[in-house]
């Protein structure tokens, strides 16, 4: 009996090393996916061009036109303003906020005129996206739960210590990552994008930490994930018209009232015919930007073959009257692998703002890479598509020259060798953001087990 006994004791021994190896090496695998998981380079501009800010990796990188000198950001918590990967950077309406968030789980809420962080905001997983509301009196983030948290700033004082305030949950797309958030122009809507194919349209109630429960419409249509939103504001409509791109290598435009879809541009053949390639790719939509002042919407496009990526941006003309859609031009980067990340535009300056490069790059000595290039030609003052020029700016030309590019890109040249690093990390970092990631049972219990965000118990 004792000799059955101790048998029994050896094979659950050796059971239980067999699932500690296996768990070691689970999470050995998760803490090198963890490293090198990369995150796109993004640009956001100020509404009437003071500043322009690039997020690469956890670094933030500011450059006021106005002064024409780097923005030294104040943060009283000390070190760096993030430690993990920015994923949201945005300016308030008015141009007197700015909130960057990321995978650090942190919020920030930053001051324009000081540039000093007034208040930071803890929040439970990871930011995927950030908002805020027209009058800057709320911030909105999502988290990659699906779910869609409010802060309230009223009362917020520059001049006193930066607060740490408390997010409430706001509405939720249940399990689904949220890729983008946007308010609509006359404030009463905000939109948000998941990667489950859908956007929804909700009131934006009087007060939000009650939470926002009433849903004005779902704008269905997308057959992949949607990457991003943006709003044409015109006369006519005060709450915009909707413009989505995504995985499905199309730009869809919505009446959000509705939910109806309006129009389809498949723009993933066209770039696909600018790139000279007869490959089957499939092409994401990774940015959209719409054209203070015209009626023009910027898009930027990344294959899922570096080679095929559109080197440059592709600019779609929007009829006002029909609602429709149609490709105008593609405005190429010449003798650069230039394929842009995010896209940034103000009312004024008539200027697209673009950045490419992501962080954590492989094969390079340079951890990380952001590349600024300006396209002019967008002039309020012709409003008709047919006039537009729009013309790739050399870096001299650029406001702020030199010293803006050395603070926004770190250096003022870039190797080739390092652009095509860049290059490959972004289609890394899209599939990691958007592409679902399907787990093994084993695997979804060692996660279970290792998570760090368990509420701890009162």
């Amino acid at each position: 009996m004792e000799g059955a006994q101790m048998e029994d004791f050896r094979i659950e021994e050796c059971e239980n090393d067999n699932n500690t190896h296996e768990d070691s090496q689970m999470e050995e695998s998760e803490q090198n996916n963890k490293h090198m998981e990369v995150a796109p380079a993004l640009i956001s501009v100020h509404p009437t061009r003071n500043s322009v800010a690039v997020a690469v990796g956890s670094d933030l990188r500011l450059f006021n036109l106005l002064e024409d000198c780097a923005v030294i950001l104040v943060d009283e918590a000390g070190g760096a303003s993030h430690n993990d990967s920015i994923r949201g950077i945005k300016y308030g309406a008015n141009g007197k906020l700015f909130v960057s968030a990321g995978d650090d789980k942190l919020v920030k809420v930053w001051s324009t005129e000081s540039w000093r962080c007034i208040a930071t905001v803890c929040s439970e997983k990871r930011v995927s996206a950030v908002a805020i509301s027209n009058d800057g009196l709320h911030v909105c983030f999502a988290d990659k739960f699906g779910v869609v948290w409010v802060v309230d700033l009223p009362g917020v004082d520059e001049t006193q210590a930066p607060l740490n305030k408390k997010a409430v949950p706001l509405l939720a797309h249940y399990c689904s990552i949220i890729t983008s958030l946007e308010f609509s122009p006359d404030g009463h809507f905000i939109v948000s994008a998941d990667r489950d194919f859908k956007i929804r349209v909700t009131v934006f109630p009087k007060k939000p930490l009650d939470g926002a429960h009433e849903v004005q419409s779902f704008c269905l249509g997308h057959t992949e994930f949607v990457s991003c939103l943006a709003f044409i504001c015109t006369p006519d409509s005060p709450q915009g018209i909707l413009v989505s791109g995504g995985g499905d290598s199309t730009v869809r435009m919505w009446d959000i009232i509705s939910g109806s879809l309006l129009d389809t541009c498949a723009v993933g053949a066209k770039a696909q015919f600018e790139s000279d390639t007869t490959e089957g790719n499939c092409s994401t939509v990774t940015d959209i930007c719409t054209i203070p002042g015209c009626t023009l919407i910027a898009v930027a496009i990344q294959s899922n073959s570096v080679l095929c990526s559109l080197r440059g941006i592709m600019l779609l003309s929007c009829d006002l009257s029909s609602r429709t859609l149609s490709v105008m031009k593609v405005v190429s980067i010449i003798g650069e692998n230039f394929v842009p990340t995010s896209l940034g535009s103000s009312i004024s300056g008539g200027l697209l703002w673009m950045v490419t490069g992501a962080s954590k790059l492989r094969g390079s000595d340079v951890s990380s890479l952001s590349r600024v290039k300006v396209i002019s030609g967008f002039e309020e003052k012709s409003p008709d598509a047919s006039e537009q020029e729009p013309a790739v700016l050399v870096d001299s030309e650029i406001p702020g020259g030199a010293k803006l590019l050395e603070k926004l890109q770190g250096s003022i040249s870039v190797d080739e060798k390092v652009f095509l690093a860049a290059a490959d990390a972004v289609k890394t970092a899209m599939c990691n953001l958007l592409i679902k990631k399907q787990y093994s049972d084993e695997k979804r219990e060692f996660r279970k087990r290792t998570r760090n965000d368990r509420k701890s118990k009162q």
